[in-house]
């Protein structure tokens, strides 16, 4: 059994580690609400523009747009990896990684080659030390992302597919549900998908939740038998509508996944400082039994001694 020495050393570091988990808790905690905040004032633009857009596209020609088209075949697909630029956060980085990672490989599989593009340095490290070099990378800026980030992976994506080093673009991210909940999203991003019901885009992780503004058709009837007149052509205001409707996509994916940082972080904290707590309870309960028998033992040398003084006399 161990001695008190040690128990009480190792006391003192899972105190001083139980405080370094509190005080994250705390400050992922009070970074959590402006982050959701933020992705959430960006929610009703992000529905806007997804409306307008199935609006457009239902009344002209895809044609002539290639980020509307699906090419032929799959022979080269890209992932966008949105996570952290710090650990300590549960399974929020090592879910969408190992996500993507078993993507690619069953791709490799089949001989169709597969790109990254990383969003935070965990995501980052981990493709790299899989001798995978991400195409594009961004580090440093997880929990405060911008816009002239999403700028730059939108235009890198249309241009890569509008070129056909592309045939599809995908974008892997945790949805914030709530301050204690988040989830795996892994969504299509090109080419550009308009659902023909409802005017939704597919697989909104927000969808059912409350806050969310349903896409409803205009005047009770569908986008297709919607009479509308466009100046200029309805053809270029979709060739406008479908690039900015990327860059939000991109953009409020970010938002969210910072939220669902701090969410996922605060929970992880929480449960840190949960088990030190236990821990030390466990540990203070082995001190006192050892000191208590330490105890009982010098007392029971004492009497011993004290009772031999008495025979020698």
């Amino acid at each position: 059994m161990a001695n008190l020495r040690d128990i009480s050393r190792r006391m003192a570091s899972v105190k001083a580690t139980m405080q370094i988990t509190r005080t994250m808790e705390m400050v992922s905690t009070a970074k959590i609400r402006a982050a959701l905040e933020r992705a959430e004032e960006a929610g009703p633009y992000k529905d806007a523009i997804t409306r307008m857009l199935a609006h457009v596209a239902h009344a002209s020609s895809a044609a002539d747009q290639p980020l509307l088209e699906k090419h032929e075949a799959e022979r080269s697909v890209l992932f966008i990896v949105i996570a952290s630029d710090r650990g300590l956060a549960g399974g929020f980085n090592i879910v969408p990684e190992r996500s993507v990672h078993t993507q690619i490989t069953e791709l490799l599989a089949r001989g169709v080659k597969c790109s990254v593009i990383t969003c935070g340095k965990e995501p980052t490290d981990y493709f790299r030390s899989r001798v995978f070099e991400p195409v594009m990378s961004f580090e440093g800026q997880s929990s405060e992302p911008t816009m002239d980030q999403a700028d730059r992976i939108a235009s890198f994506v249309m241009d890569g597919y509008e070129a056909g080093s592309y045939d599809r673009v995908s974008i892997v991210y945790h949805h914030a549900r709530n301050r204690m909940e988040q989830v795996l999203v892994a969504d299509q991003l090109l080419p550009v998908e308009v659902a023909d019901e409802g005017l939704t885009m597919p697989n909104d992780p927000r969808e059912g939740e409350e806050g969310m503004q349903e896409i409803q058709p205009v005047h009770g009837t569908s986008a297709a038998e919607a009479d509308y007149t466009f100046d200029p052509s309805a053809a270029d205001v979709l060739g406008y509508l479908i690039p900015a409707y990327v860059r939000t996509v991109i953009y409020h994916a970010l938002l969210d996944s910072a939220a669902a940082e701090h969410g996922a972080r605060r929970r992880a904290m929480q449960s840190a400082t949960d088990n030190a707590t236990a821990v030390v309870a466990n540990l203070s309960r082995t001190y006192n039994r050892v000191r208590q028998g330490s105890i009982t033992t010098e007392l029971t040398e004492i009497v011993g001694g004290a009772a031999a003084l008495e025979d020698g006399e």
